[in-house]
Protein backbone atom coordinates (compact mmCIF):
# COMPACT_ATOMS: atom_id res chain seq x y z
CA UNK A 1 0.00 0.00 0.00
CA UNK A 2 0.73 3.00 -0.94
CA UNK A 3 1.78 5.56 2.03
CA UNK A 4 -0.15 8.78 1.70
CA UNK A 5 -0.23 9.71 5.62
CA UNK A 6 -1.43 13.17 6.40
CA UNK A 7 -1.49 13.48 9.85
CA UNK A 8 -3.34 11.94 13.04
CA UNK A 9 -6.72 12.77 14.25
CA UNK A 10 -5.87 15.22 16.96
CA UNK A 11 -9.49 14.93 18.37
CA UNK A 12 -8.76 11.49 19.11
CA UNK A 13 -5.53 11.80 20.68
CA UNK A 14 -6.27 14.53 22.83
CA UNK A 15 -9.30 12.95 23.85
CA UNK A 16 -7.13 9.17 24.65
CA UNK A 17 -4.63 12.09 26.78
CA UNK A 18 -7.77 13.58 28.49
CA UNK A 19 -8.71 10.21 29.72
CA UNK A 20 -5.16 9.00 30.61
CA UNK A 21 -4.48 12.00 32.39
CA UNK A 22 -7.74 11.47 34.69
CA UNK A 23 -6.85 7.89 34.84
CA UNK A 24 -3.21 8.46 36.48
CA UNK A 25 -5.03 11.20 39.29
CA UNK A 26 -7.95 9.17 39.80
CA UNK A 27 -5.91 5.64 40.58
CA UNK A 28 -3.95 7.90 42.98
CA UNK A 29 -6.87 9.06 44.62
CA UNK A 30 -9.10 5.89 44.41
CA UNK A 31 -5.84 3.84 45.75
CA UNK A 32 -3.52 6.17 48.60
CA UNK A 33 -5.57 4.19 51.51
CA UNK A 34 -4.76 1.53 50.15
CA UNK A 35 -1.49 1.73 48.94
CA UNK A 36 -0.81 3.13 52.49
CA UNK A 37 -2.18 0.02 54.57
CA UNK A 38 -0.55 -2.39 52.25
CA UNK A 39 2.54 -1.08 51.59
CA UNK A 40 3.50 1.63 53.35
CA UNK A 41 3.37 3.84 50.56
CA UNK A 42 -0.11 5.87 49.55
CA UNK A 43 1.96 6.43 46.34
CA UNK A 44 2.74 2.67 45.15
CA UNK A 45 -0.34 2.70 42.60
CA UNK A 46 0.13 5.88 41.18
CA UNK A 47 3.50 5.35 40.43
CA UNK A 48 3.39 2.09 38.69
CA UNK A 49 0.09 3.89 36.73
CA UNK A 50 2.68 6.38 35.89
CA UNK A 51 5.14 3.34 34.48
CA UNK A 52 2.36 1.22 32.72
CA UNK A 53 1.12 4.67 30.88
CA UNK A 54 4.75 5.44 29.78
CA UNK A 55 5.22 1.96 28.77
CA UNK A 56 1.98 2.64 27.10
CA UNK A 57 2.60 5.87 25.66
CA UNK A 58 5.71 4.74 23.99
CA UNK A 59 4.27 1.52 22.31
CA UNK A 60 0.71 4.33 21.11
CA UNK A 61 3.53 6.19 19.36
CA UNK A 62 5.78 3.31 17.94
CA UNK A 63 2.53 2.13 16.58
CA UNK A 64 1.17 5.93 15.29
CA UNK A 65 4.28 5.44 12.70
CA UNK A 66 4.34 2.38 11.66
CA UNK A 67 1.86 1.50 8.72
CA UNK A 68 -1.23 -0.29 10.13
CA UNK A 69 -1.17 -2.11 7.03
CA UNK A 70 1.81 -3.88 7.29
CA UNK A 71 0.62 -5.66 10.36
CA UNK A 72 -0.92 -8.39 7.74
CA UNK A 73 2.20 -9.44 7.05
CA UNK A 74 2.83 -10.59 10.57
CA UNK A 75 -0.51 -12.24 11.33
CA UNK A 76 0.20 -15.77 11.72
CA UNK A 77 3.37 -14.94 13.76
CA UNK A 78 1.32 -12.47 16.02
CA UNK A 79 -2.01 -15.27 16.77
CA UNK A 80 0.24 -17.94 17.12
CA UNK A 81 2.49 -16.31 19.65
CA UNK A 82 -0.90 -15.32 21.20
CA UNK A 83 -1.96 -18.87 21.18
CA UNK A 84 1.01 -20.32 22.66
CA UNK A 85 1.04 -17.83 25.45
CA UNK A 86 -2.12 -18.69 26.34
CA UNK A 87 -1.10 -22.43 26.83
CA UNK A 88 2.02 -21.24 28.67
CA UNK A 89 -0.35 -19.54 31.16
CA UNK A 90 -1.73 -22.83 32.05
CA UNK A 91 1.47 -24.61 32.96
CA UNK A 92 1.77 -25.44 36.77
CA UNK A 93 4.53 -22.93 38.00
CA UNK A 94 4.70 -21.05 34.99
CA UNK A 95 1.34 -19.02 35.59
CA UNK A 96 0.63 -17.25 38.39
CA UNK A 97 -2.65 -17.25 40.25
CA UNK A 98 -4.29 -14.28 41.74
CA UNK A 99 -7.49 -13.60 43.06
CA UNK A 100 -8.52 -17.15 42.10
CA UNK A 101 -7.15 -16.83 38.04
CA UNK A 102 -4.01 -18.08 36.65
CA UNK A 103 -3.55 -15.33 34.36
CA UNK A 104 -0.89 -13.92 34.30
CA UNK A 105 3.30 -14.58 33.58
CA UNK A 106 5.94 -13.07 35.37
CA UNK A 107 7.70 -12.15 38.44
CA UNK A 108 6.20 -10.97 41.18
CA UNK A 109 4.61 -7.81 40.18
CA UNK A 110 6.25 -7.32 37.11
CA UNK A 111 4.09 -9.50 34.95
CA UNK A 112 1.96 -9.69 32.12
CA UNK A 113 -1.58 -10.99 31.05
CA UNK A 114 -1.95 -13.19 28.12
CA UNK A 115 -5.65 -13.16 27.35
CA UNK A 116 -4.60 -9.22 27.03
CA UNK A 117 -2.56 -9.90 24.21
CA UNK A 118 -4.86 -12.52 22.44
CA UNK A 119 -8.14 -9.62 22.41
CA UNK A 120 -5.81 -7.69 20.32
CA UNK A 121 -4.30 -10.38 18.16
CA UNK A 122 -7.31 -11.46 17.21
CA UNK A 123 -8.91 -8.17 15.84
CA UNK A 124 -5.79 -8.40 13.69
CA UNK A 125 -6.10 -11.66 12.72
CA UNK A 126 -10.04 -11.14 12.04
CA UNK A 127 -9.30 -7.82 10.19
CA UNK A 128 -6.55 -9.74 8.06
CA UNK A 129 -8.48 -12.87 7.34
CA UNK A 130 -11.97 -11.03 6.51
CA UNK A 131 -10.65 -8.18 4.40
CA UNK A 132 -8.89 -11.16 2.37
CA UNK A 133 -12.05 -13.36 1.89
CA UNK A 134 -14.68 -10.87 2.55
CA UNK A 135 -17.03 -12.99 0.38
CA UNK A 136 -16.55 -16.58 2.08
CA UNK A 137 -17.95 -14.65 5.06
CA UNK A 138 -21.62 -15.02 4.24
CA UNK A 139 -20.71 -19.15 4.04
CA UNK A 140 -21.28 -20.75 7.29
CA UNK A 141 -18.78 -23.45 6.28
CA UNK A 142 -16.29 -21.85 4.33
CA UNK A 143 -15.95 -18.68 6.08
CA UNK A 144 -17.54 -18.52 9.39
CA UNK A 145 -17.29 -22.00 10.87
CA UNK A 146 -13.36 -21.77 10.30
CA UNK A 147 -13.37 -18.39 12.09
CA UNK A 148 -15.62 -19.71 14.98
CA UNK A 149 -13.58 -22.09 15.80
CA UNK A 150 -10.34 -20.30 16.51
CA UNK A 151 -12.29 -17.79 18.14
CA UNK A 152 -13.52 -20.25 20.67
CA UNK A 153 -10.63 -22.15 20.60
CA UNK A 154 -8.85 -18.98 22.36
CA UNK A 155 -12.07 -18.81 24.50
CA UNK A 156 -11.70 -22.13 25.88
CA UNK A 157 -7.86 -21.78 26.67
CA UNK A 158 -9.01 -18.03 28.62
CA UNK A 159 -12.20 -20.45 30.48
CA UNK A 160 -9.11 -22.66 31.65
CA UNK A 161 -7.73 -19.85 33.89
CA UNK A 162 -10.68 -18.93 34.05
CA UNK A 163 -11.53 -15.25 33.03
CA UNK A 164 -15.14 -15.54 31.85
CA UNK A 165 -14.91 -11.30 31.61
CA UNK A 166 -12.03 -11.34 29.50
CA UNK A 167 -13.40 -14.22 27.26
CA UNK A 168 -16.55 -12.25 26.70
CA UNK A 169 -14.98 -9.35 26.07
CA UNK A 170 -12.81 -11.01 23.71
CA UNK A 171 -15.94 -12.81 21.55
CA UNK A 172 -18.32 -10.01 22.01
CA UNK A 173 -15.79 -8.36 20.09
CA UNK A 174 -15.29 -10.85 17.20
CA UNK A 175 -19.34 -10.80 16.71
CA UNK A 176 -19.01 -6.86 16.05
CA UNK A 177 -15.86 -7.69 13.48
CA UNK A 178 -17.81 -10.46 11.96
CA UNK A 179 -21.62 -8.73 11.44
CA UNK A 180 -19.39 -5.39 9.94
CA UNK A 181 -17.88 -7.63 7.50
CA UNK A 182 -21.03 -8.94 6.20
CA UNK A 183 -21.57 -12.62 7.96
CA UNK A 184 -25.58 -13.28 7.60
CA UNK A 185 -28.17 -12.47 10.89
CA UNK A 186 -29.59 -15.72 10.53
CA UNK A 187 -26.30 -17.24 11.80
CA UNK A 188 -25.86 -14.79 14.47
CA UNK A 189 -29.10 -15.90 15.88
CA UNK A 190 -28.13 -19.68 15.45
CA UNK A 191 -24.99 -18.95 17.57
CA UNK A 192 -26.96 -16.55 19.67
CA UNK A 193 -28.95 -19.55 20.61
CA UNK A 194 -26.14 -21.77 21.50
CA UNK A 195 -24.31 -19.27 23.34
CA UNK A 196 -27.00 -18.37 25.75
CA UNK A 197 -27.14 -21.82 26.38
CA UNK A 198 -23.42 -22.33 26.70
CA UNK A 199 -23.28 -19.12 28.82
CA UNK A 200 -25.78 -20.50 31.63
CA UNK A 201 -23.91 -23.79 31.39
CA UNK A 202 -20.83 -21.87 32.23
CA UNK A 203 -22.60 -19.85 34.97
CA UNK A 204 -23.91 -22.66 36.26
CA UNK A 205 -20.85 -24.80 36.75
CA UNK A 206 -19.01 -22.51 39.03
CA UNK A 207 -21.08 -21.62 42.42
CA UNK A 208 -19.49 -18.06 42.85
CA UNK A 209 -21.22 -17.45 39.08
CA UNK A 210 -23.81 -18.20 40.13
CA UNK A 211 -23.99 -16.04 43.39
CA UNK A 212 -23.13 -13.32 41.01
CA UNK A 213 -26.18 -13.58 39.50
CA UNK A 214 -27.88 -14.33 42.31
CA UNK A 215 -26.32 -10.90 43.82
CA UNK A 216 -27.35 -8.77 40.76
CA UNK A 217 -30.86 -9.22 41.20
CA UNK A 218 -31.11 -8.55 44.71
CA UNK A 219 -27.77 -7.68 46.40
CA UNK A 220 -29.45 -7.42 49.56
CA UNK A 221 -29.77 -10.97 49.47
CA UNK A 222 -26.10 -11.33 50.86
CA UNK A 223 -25.33 -8.04 51.78
CA UNK A 224 -21.31 -8.92 53.00
CA UNK A 225 -20.91 -11.30 50.42
CA UNK A 226 -21.55 -11.71 46.91
CA UNK A 227 -23.71 -8.41 47.04
CA UNK A 228 -21.09 -6.42 48.82
CA UNK A 229 -19.16 -5.07 46.05
CA UNK A 230 -22.44 -3.54 44.22
CA UNK A 231 -23.69 -2.49 47.74
CA UNK A 232 -20.53 -0.26 48.22
CA UNK A 233 -20.59 1.17 44.45
CA UNK A 234 -24.12 2.34 44.63
CA UNK A 235 -23.40 4.07 47.88
CA UNK A 236 -20.20 5.69 46.33
CA UNK A 237 -22.45 7.29 43.54
CA UNK A 238 -25.25 8.28 45.00
CA UNK A 239 -23.78 10.63 47.53
CA UNK A 240 -21.46 12.64 44.47
CA UNK A 241 -24.30 13.93 43.53
CA UNK A 242 -24.17 16.80 41.05
CA UNK A 243 -20.67 17.92 41.67
CA UNK A 244 -19.46 15.34 43.92
CA UNK A 245 -17.68 15.41 47.49
CA UNK A 246 -14.42 16.67 46.10
CA UNK A 247 -11.41 15.04 45.11
CA UNK A 248 -9.74 13.12 47.74
CA UNK A 249 -13.18 12.94 49.49
CA UNK A 250 -14.04 9.68 48.53
CA UNK A 251 -15.70 7.03 51.79
CA UNK A 252 -15.99 4.63 49.74
CA UNK A 253 -12.85 3.89 49.16
CA UNK A 254 -11.65 3.30 52.61
CA UNK A 255 -11.43 -0.54 52.50
CA UNK A 256 -15.50 -0.86 51.42
CA UNK A 257 -14.86 -0.47 47.77
CA UNK A 258 -12.42 -4.11 47.11
CA UNK A 259 -9.45 -2.50 45.22
CA UNK A 260 -11.15 0.58 43.64
CA UNK A 261 -8.28 1.55 41.94
CA UNK A 262 -9.31 -1.40 39.27
CA UNK A 263 -12.98 -2.80 38.76
CA UNK A 264 -14.75 0.39 40.57
CA UNK A 265 -12.81 3.37 39.69
CA UNK A 266 -15.72 4.89 38.11
CA UNK A 267 -17.64 4.94 41.28
CA UNK A 268 -14.61 6.62 43.17
CA UNK A 269 -14.87 9.57 39.94
CA UNK A 270 -18.36 9.51 40.66
CA UNK A 271 -18.21 10.20 44.05
CA UNK A 272 -16.02 12.45 44.03
CA UNK A 273 -16.64 14.31 41.08
CA UNK A 274 -20.26 13.43 40.84
CA UNK A 275 -22.67 13.48 37.87
CA UNK A 276 -20.21 15.97 36.29
CA UNK A 277 -16.95 14.09 36.10
CA UNK A 278 -19.08 10.51 35.71
CA UNK A 279 -20.49 12.38 32.47
CA UNK A 280 -17.05 13.95 31.35
CA UNK A 281 -15.35 10.34 31.10
CA UNK A 282 -18.38 9.23 29.52
CA UNK A 283 -18.59 12.41 26.77
CA UNK A 284 -14.42 11.33 26.50
CA UNK A 285 -15.22 7.64 25.32
CA UNK A 286 -17.93 8.92 23.01
CA UNK A 287 -15.94 11.23 21.14
CA UNK A 288 -13.10 8.14 21.11
CA UNK A 289 -15.64 5.54 19.85
CA UNK A 290 -16.76 8.84 17.13
CA UNK A 291 -13.24 9.39 15.55
CA UNK A 292 -12.82 5.92 15.84
CA UNK A 293 -16.38 5.03 13.73
CA UNK A 294 -15.02 7.75 11.32
CA UNK A 295 -11.97 6.30 11.25
CA UNK A 296 -13.54 3.12 10.15
CA UNK A 297 -15.26 4.88 7.51
CA UNK A 298 -13.02 6.47 5.93
CA UNK A 299 -10.14 3.85 5.95
CA UNK A 300 -8.66 3.64 2.36
CA UNK A 301 -9.10 -0.20 2.98
CA UNK A 302 -11.05 -2.82 3.91
CA UNK A 303 -8.18 -4.30 6.32
CA UNK A 304 -7.74 -0.55 7.72
CA UNK A 305 -11.56 -0.87 7.74
CA UNK A 306 -12.12 -3.54 9.92
CA UNK A 307 -9.33 -3.37 12.48
CA UNK A 308 -10.57 0.47 13.27
CA UNK A 309 -14.05 -1.75 13.89
CA UNK A 310 -12.18 -4.05 16.66
CA UNK A 311 -10.36 -2.01 18.19
CA UNK A 312 -13.55 0.53 18.96
CA UNK A 313 -15.55 -2.62 19.42
CA UNK A 314 -12.94 -3.50 21.98
CA UNK A 315 -13.14 -0.35 23.70
CA UNK A 316 -16.55 0.12 23.67
CA UNK A 317 -18.02 -3.17 24.87
CA UNK A 318 -15.17 -2.51 28.13
CA UNK A 319 -16.23 0.62 28.46
CA UNK A 320 -20.14 -0.68 28.63
CA UNK A 321 -19.67 -3.85 30.71
CA UNK A 322 -17.63 -2.25 33.25
CA UNK A 323 -19.80 0.92 33.85
CA UNK A 324 -23.41 -0.93 33.78
CA UNK A 325 -21.77 -3.11 36.36
CA UNK A 326 -20.45 -0.19 38.80
CA UNK A 327 -24.44 1.28 38.56
CA UNK A 328 -25.78 -2.07 38.81
CA UNK A 329 -26.98 -2.95 35.11
CA UNK A 330 -24.71 -5.77 35.30
CA UNK A 331 -23.45 -8.36 36.92
CA UNK A 332 -19.89 -8.36 38.54
CA UNK A 333 -17.55 -9.33 36.00
CA UNK A 334 -14.17 -8.07 36.74
CA UNK A 335 -13.91 -5.98 33.55
CA UNK A 336 -11.57 -2.77 33.78
CA UNK A 337 -12.43 0.89 32.96
CA UNK A 338 -9.83 1.72 29.85
CA UNK A 339 -7.55 3.97 30.38
CA UNK A 340 -8.64 4.70 33.79
CA UNK A 341 -8.18 1.65 35.78
CA UNK A 342 -5.15 0.46 37.46
CA UNK A 343 -3.27 -2.04 35.34
CA UNK A 344 -0.42 -3.12 33.36
CA UNK A 345 -1.11 -5.34 30.59
CA UNK A 346 -4.54 -4.33 29.99
CA UNK A 347 -3.70 -0.19 29.76
CA UNK A 348 -0.40 -0.78 27.93
CA UNK A 349 -2.36 -3.44 25.25
CA UNK A 350 -5.04 -0.52 24.98
CA UNK A 351 -2.43 2.10 24.50
CA UNK A 352 -0.88 0.38 21.54
CA UNK A 353 -4.00 -0.95 19.86
CA UNK A 354 -5.46 3.52 20.45
CA UNK A 355 -1.65 3.96 18.25
CA UNK A 356 -2.83 1.61 15.79
CA UNK A 357 -6.30 3.57 15.51
CA UNK A 358 -4.21 6.49 14.95
CA UNK A 359 -2.27 5.86 12.50
CA UNK A 360 -5.16 4.31 10.61
CA UNK A 361 -6.80 8.31 11.37
CA UNK A 362 -3.41 9.39 9.61
CA UNK A 363 -4.11 7.77 6.27
CA UNK A 364 -7.85 8.21 5.92
CA UNK A 365 -9.33 9.78 2.81
CA UNK A 366 -9.93 12.91 2.51
CA UNK A 367 -13.60 14.09 2.49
Amino acid sequence: MKDNKQTVDGILLFSICALLIIGVIMVYSASAAWGEYRFSDPYHFAKRQLLFAGAGCIGMLMMMRIGYWRWRDYVLTIILLCFGLLILVLIPGVGLIRGGAQSWIGVGAFSIQPSEFMKLGMIVFLAHWLAARQQQVTSFRAGMLPLLTIIFTAFGLIMLQPDLGTGAVMVATSFIMLFIAGAKKSHFAFLGAIGAVAFIGLIASAPYRIARITSFFDPWSDPLGSGFQIIQSLYAIGPGGLFGMGFGESRQKYFYLPEPQTDFIFAVIAEEGGFIAGAVVVLLFGIIMWRGLRTALLAPDMFGTLLAVGIIGLLFVQVLINIGVVIGLFPVTGITLPLLSYGGSSLTLMLIALGILLNISAHTRIT
